[in-house]
């Protein structure tokens, strides 16, 4: 049996659709299409329900998915092994700077002691921008912001937003309240102009920066007000109190992507040691407040 042919099937089966599926893969639609056919013509089964908004696999289908996942983990596995892929398994990671500098301290010294062959790239960025590299297959994982809902994103959990200010400062002492942001396309940006919108209070970006320190700084020279999580509060900065006179800001939900078809052990383990340090920190909410909430 062709594992490229089943690598291809459970990428469409985890990915819901074939163009997704085709930018993890690096290959056209109809190329996915077509190895998705020779399948099924071997198997003598339609693996998949096309219609004209989603795909969904059949019966048969769903009882070979964990048969596919359980032959690419083999192979994964004897390549290692083996040592086909002597220069080492690489994965590449896209996350915030923030993210990056609160979780990868933990994870990068338990991962390397069990897998010290395997490379990492961390690519960090703005989340919206990550999960389009995720879905064009530039990346092998994503632990971002959710911006919308995808077919790739695992939530984690949430984390609320607050504002924050250098100590020392008071609101009070702008008349109009000066802003330190990333730029258009983030949800901290969002968040801050929608609450501020439905208040009466005055307000101005006066600094933008896609880089955590390019906002930081401002802030913590007494110049702006930002947005963050209660993990990301800037040294020598503090939270707005409640009674400050600043509008909520909501929460923000935590979301992991991870490419569908890769099953070694390195890729499994680095996803779910990140995974499990995430959901361990005390700032981030569990998944029980979706369920709970009713």
């Amino acid at each position: 049996m062709d594992t490229d042919l089943l690598r291809a099937f459970v990428t469409v089966a985890e990915c819901e659709g074939f163009s997704a599926a085709g930018k993890v893969l690096h290959r056209t639609q109809s190329a996915v299409s077509l190895q998705i056919k020779r399948l099924e013509e071997q198997m003598g089964e339609t693996l998949f329900e096309r219609t004209s908004r989603s795909v969904v696999l059949t019966t048969p289908g769903g009882r070979l998915l964990p048969y596919a996942r359980h032959i690419l983990k083999l192979q994964d596995e004897a390549r290692q092994v083996m040592g086909v892929d002597r220069q080492g398994e690489l994965i590449r990671l896209g996350t915030s700077e923030e993210q990056a500098s609160t979780y990868l301290p933990e994870l990068l010294p338990r991962f390397a002691a069990r897998f010290p062959e395997v490379r990492l790239e961390v690519m960090c960025g703005i989340s919206g921008s990550l999960v389009n590299d995720f879905q064009e297959g530039l990346l092998d994982v994503a632990l971002v912001v959710r911006h919308g809902p995808t077919h790739t994103g695992r939530l984690l959990g949430r984390e609320p937003m607050v504002w924050v200010v250098a100590e020392g400062r008071s609101i009070d002492d702008w008349e109009t309240l000066p802003l330190a942001l990333n730029p258009e396309g983030c949800t901290f940006r969002a968040h801050a102009f929608a609450a501020l919108g439905a208040s009466e209070r005055r307000w101005d970006v006066r600094y933008a920066s896609q880089s955590p320190t390019g906002n930081n700084l401002p802030v913590q020279a007494g110049l702006a007000v930002t947005v963050k999580t209660p993990r990301s509060i800037p040294e020598g900065c503090r939270i707005v109190g409640d009674d400050e006179g600043l509008p909520e800001l909501g929460y923000v939900e935590i979301e992991l992507h991870r490419t569908p078809g890769v099953s070694s052990d390195a890729f499994t383990a680095f996803c779910d040691e990140l995974e499990a340090i995430v959901t361990g920190t005390d700032s981030l909410e569990s998944l029980e407040y979706v369920t709970g909430a009713g």
